[in-house]
């Protein structure tokens, strides 16, 4: 029964970071390490940098564990450029080589993942990742049946990426994630617009990579399964990025909206500028997405003065929504210092941290005290059930899936690119998927 109260003793603490922190300085701790792997420099820096602040603000506010001083050893992946797998797999064997570390946080990208999941798998180590949303990271199924519009399932494989099972050489799950998966930003998009924008029938495109086709599928067959129609579907030549002919079928056909399953490379928003001309401006005719393009400044500047109508989705809750949040988010902002040490992974990133200090918590006392292996702490993880996290309860499936599994709708508020998108509603599967 005295586990149950350290549980929620360690709860409290998590909803509560200020109060730790005016007690007399002790004495150092066994050292206990923990790693993170994300592109610290770079392309993603905008975003991980602030989650790498998350991190830090856990650790600050919690600096010790059952005796344990705790700390960082933290790897950048990108190195001034983008996300790197091979450097990434290279950060994790760093870390293996500690033999105080015992779990990591990380990393950003699915690409890296794929790299480092096997080698963290045969190692027993434990990732918990606050960004990563590739299905096939955790699952077999890149599109479930419901979610295709040919209601045929569709293997990792087939998609051209490896299963999960292809990951796991020690046949155990290792890896855990906050964000949900892609199929559902598409699948929520698909609700938003039927539901909230009231649009009946969309245009449909993907950039033709997989990332982006999986969202067109997903958003396809959602709106088709609620009442919408699909009027037309067009894949962006990867040479050829104009998209004007098919535009104009389409406004032929009597869209009322375009979805874009893709990031913001040429020819992304591009597609929005080129909408001008044949549909009314604005609002009035909704372009919708995925996080490829989500509060990018670049999906802004390239839409022009077309920018405003503009929604995407995001696979994790966004904090700022959520009223018991209020207080991290402020002693975090005065801890800081900066506006720019807070965005949208930096309470998903301490929640990843909260999330490996109550596995810690239970494996050091199954340890007697002792450092736990680093198996030990990861079947901890995976028993995480219901904590009390700054972005909601947090938990995982037998995948290593969150069960918080809410999309959260965000819009362009102007032809600003730097100005801040604006939270228009969230769509929470957590009760039931939408497959």
């Amino acid at each position: 029964m005295g586990r149950l109260g350290s549980l929620a003793a360690l709860a409290v603490l998590i909803l509560s970071a200020a109060c730790a922190g005016s007690s007399p300085a002790a004495s150092p701790g066994p050292a206990l390490h923990l790693g993170v792997d994300l592109p610290l420099t770079g392309a993603e820096a905008r975003g991980a940098v602030p989650a790498l602040d998350g991190v830090r603000f856990f650790v600050q506010t919690h600096p010790t564990l059952d005796g344990f001083t705790v700390s960082l050893n933290t790897a950048d992946d990108a190195l001034g450029g983008v996300p790197n797998p091979n450097r990434g797999a290279a950060n994790v064997r760093r870390f293996l080589d500690d033999p105080d570390l015992v779990a990591m946080i990380g990393p950003f990208d699915a690409a890296v993942a794929r790299l480092e999941i096997p080698i963290a798998n045969g190692a027993g180590l434990a990732m918990v990742s606050p960004a990563t949303s590739n299905p096939c990271l955790t699952r077999n199924v890149f599109t479930p049946a419901l979610l295709n519009p040919a209601r045929i399932e569709i293997g990792c494989k087939a998609a051209g990426l490896p299963s999960a099972a292809d990951l796991r050489p020690a046949h155990t799950n290792n890896f855990f994630r906050l964000t949900t998966t892609d199929d559902l930003q598409g699948a929520a998009a698909a609700d938003y617009a039927f539901g909230k924008l009231h649009v009946l029938r969309v245009a449909v495109i993907s950039d033709h990579e997989a990332y982006g086709q999986g969202l067109a599928y997903a958003f396809a067959a959602r709106f088709t399964s609620v009442g919408g129609s699909i009027v037309g579907r067009f894949d962006l030549a990867p040479k050829n990025w104009d998209a004007t002919t098919f535009l104009s079928s389409a406004k032929a056909a009597g869209a009322q909206a375009v979805y874009y399953g893709g990031d913001t490379r040429p020819g992304g928003c591009e597609i929005r500028a080129e909408m001008r001309p044949l549909f009314p401006a604005g609002e009035a005719t909704p372009f919708l997405g995925g996080d490829g393009i989500a509060e990018d400044p670049a999906c802004v500047a390239a839409a022009g003065a077309n920018s405003s109508g503009i929604f995407a989705s995001v696979p994790f809750v966004n904090a700022d929504s959520r009223p018991g949040a209020v207080s991290t988010i402020h002693d975090f902002k005065q801890t800081f210092g900066s506006t720019m040490a807070y965005g949208p992974y930096t309470l998903l990133a301490y929640d990843a941290t909260a999330v490996l200090y109550a596995a810690l918590d239970r494996a050091i006392h199954g340890a007697g005290g002792r450092l736990p292996s680093r198996a030990d702490v990861t079947r901890e993880v995976a028993q995480t059930s219901g904590l009390a996290g700054a972005t909601g309860p947090l938990g995982f499936d037998a995948a290593g899936d969150t069960t918080n599994r809410t999309v959260s709708i965000f819009e362009a508020v102007g032809a600003n690119p730097r100005a801040r998108w604006k939270l228009v509603d969230s769509v929470d599967y957590s009760a039931r998927l939408p497959y």
